[in-house]
């Protein structure tokens, strides 16, 4: 079946770095897009930034200049790289794999990421 695993999370001061990690099994991984969303705490989840298979990429417009998503298909892996953090940036981030032939998305169990001020 297929398996969507995250890590990387962790504590880190205003203005850190972290680098989410995301690997898939069970499925063909390089013909499918990638995301990542996260959830703060009495906040709706939100689309934080997303790759194609062809390696186009999408932020949503907080985290843009600061994020980078980027895929190893060698790797059956996406990565989010988040520079100069915020506090705001403090969530559970969630690694979604969304198939080219399916309607059905995966999603991994999320990794908590917090920023202190």
């Amino acid at each position: 079946q297929v398996q969507v695993v995250e890590s990387g999370g962790g504590l880190v001061q205003t203005g850190g770095s972290l680098r989410l990690s995301c690997t898939a099994s069970g499925i063909i991984f390089s013909i499918n897009d990638m995301a990542w969303h996260r959830q703060a705490p009495g906040k709706q989840r939100e689309l934080v930034a997303s790759i194609t298979s062809g390696g186009i990429t999408n932020y949503v417009d907080s985290v843009k200049g600061r994020f980078t998503i980027s895929r190893d298909d060698a790797k059956n892996t996406v990565y989010l790289q988040m520079n100069s953090l915020k506090p705001e940036d403090t969530a559970v981030y969630y690694c979604v794999l969304l198939p080219r032939f399916s309607s059905r998305t995966f999603w991994g169990q999320g990794t908590q990421v917090t920023v202190s001020s």
